[in-house]
C-alpha cells in the first residue's frame, strides 16, 4: 500500500469552481496543504505549514482575504452532493458525528444546522461549512525511534504520545502501529488492533483501511474508544491496542482493562508536556501509577511532528530531541 500524496486524490470531492482554482495551484503548494475551508459567502482558505492563506480565483495565495474567491451557497450544496455521493441515508451515521470519510481515507468535517432527536444530534442539514482535511501519511516517520519503544526481550512498552493539536501525533501513531505490525530489524511484528473512533488513524472507507497500518493490524472503525478497547480484547486477541486521544473516565477504565489483560497499549493525549498532563486528575493518576513505560513529547517547533523527548516510566529522559524526519538528530 503506497502513501497518499497531498490533496490531488480528493479533488473530485470539491465543487467544480473550487476544484478549478485548486487545480491551478503549483504541485509544491498542493503537497503542503493540510486543510481546505469552504464557508458559504466567505473567502476560500487553505492551511499549510501552520499558516492560513486565502485563495484568489486565479489560484494566488494571500494573507489578505480582499481578493479571495468567495464560496457560494451553490458551491456548498454541490460539495454536499459530492462528498455524500448524493446519498444522505448512506452517510447518516457519519454526518451526525460531523464528518464524512471519503475513499482514500480523506475526511471532510461539516458545519450547519443540527437537528436534534431526544436531545442528541440526529443529522446535520443545510451544511454551510466544510473542512477538507488531508491527513499526511509519512511512512517511516517512526523508524528512528522504534528502538526506544521495545525492551531487550522484544516486548512493546506501553506508550503515551503527548502533543498539542496539529503537531503530528496521529501521523506518528499510525506509523508506530505500522512498524509494530510489520516488524523491523529483527523485531518480528505483533498483532495490532486499532480503535479508530473518528476514522483518522487508518482512514477506513467501507471498513477497509486506506492508509498503511501494517499487515497484522485489525481496525474497529468509528467505534467508541472505551467500548472498542474491551471489544478488541474479547474478540481479536491483540498483542497491542492502539487508540487516539484518551481523556474520559470510561477511556481510563477501559485502558486499565487492556493492561490487566496483559495487552500493550499505545495511545495519545492532547497536552503540552508532562506538567500540563498532570493538571488533569485522571491522567495524573496514570502517570503516578506508572501505567505507561514510555512517553513521547511532540511539538511543532520545526514543523508538525517534531519529537522533543522520550521519557521512561520514572519520567527520566531516554531520548533527547529535537528530531523530525528529515531533520538531523541532535
Amino acid at each position: 500500500m503506497n502513501g497518499r500524496k497531498g490533496i490531488e486524490g480528493m479533488l473530485y470531492a470539491f465543487p467544480p469552481s473550487v476544484r478549478k482554482i485548486l487545480s491551478s495551484l503549483s504541485q509544491d503548494v498542493l503537497q503542503k496543504i493540510e486543510e481546505v475551508r469552504l464557508r458559504a459567502n466567505r473567502p476560500l482558505a487553505v492551511y499549510l505549514e501552520g499558516s492560513e492563506k486565502f485563495v484568489s480565483t486565479s489560484g494566488e495565495l494571500s494573507n489578505s482575504s480582499s481578493s479571495s474567491y468567495i464560496v457560494t451557497v451553490d458551491d456548498c450544496e454541490k460539495a454536499f452532493q459530492l462528498v455524500s455521493q448524493s446519498s444522505l441515508y448512506a452517510f447518516e451515521d457519519e454526518i451526525k458525528s460531523g464528518y464524512i470519510t471519503l475513499k482514500g481515507g480523506y475526511r471532510v468535517g461539516l458545519a450547519g444546522e443540527c437537528v436534534l432527536e431526544n436531545g442528541s444530534i440526529k443529522i446535520i442539514k443545510n451544511v454551510s461549512g466544510y473542512n477538507y482535511r488531508i491527513s499526511k501519511e509519512v511512512l517511516g516517520a517512526a523508524d528512528e525511534i522504534m528502538e526506544y519503544l521495545i525492551d531487550r526481550q522484544g516486548s512493546v512498552y506501553n506508550l503515551l504520545i503527548i502533543s498539542p493539536p496539529q503537531c503530528g501525533k496521529t501521523t506518528l501513531l499510525r506509523d508506530i502501529a505500522r512498524a509494530l505490525s510489520d516488524g523491523f530489524m529483527g523485531f518480528g511484528g505483533k498483532k495490532v488492533c486499532i480503535i479508530d473512533e473518528r476514522s483518522e488513524i487508518a482512514g477506513c472507507y467501507n471498513g477497509v483501511p486506506q492508509l498503511n497500518v501494517g499487515i497484522r493490524t485489525d481496525v474497529l472503525d468509528r467505534c467508541p474508544k472505551a467500548e472498542g478497547m474491551i471489544m478488541a480484547i474479547r474478540s481479536m486477541s491483540p498483542q497491542v491496542v492502539v487508540t487516539d486521544e484518551i481523556g474520559k473516565k470510561e477511556d481510563i477504565e477501559a485502558l486499565r482493562h487492556v493492561l490487566n489483560a496483559g495487552v500493550k497499549i499505545i495511545t495519545t493525549v492532547h497536552a503540552k508536556d508532562i506538567e500540563d498532563l498532570k493538571k488533569r486528575p485522571l491522567l495524573k493518576d496514570l502517570v503516578e501509577g506508572k501505567y505507561f513505560e514510555r512517553y513521547i513529547i511532540l511539538s511543532n517547533r520545526f514543523g508538525a511532528g517534531t519529537l522533543e523527548e522520550i521519557l521512561d516510566e520514572n519520567l527520566k529522559m531516554v531520548f533527547k530531541g529535537p528530531y523530525k524526519k528529515g531533520l538531523k538528530k541532535s
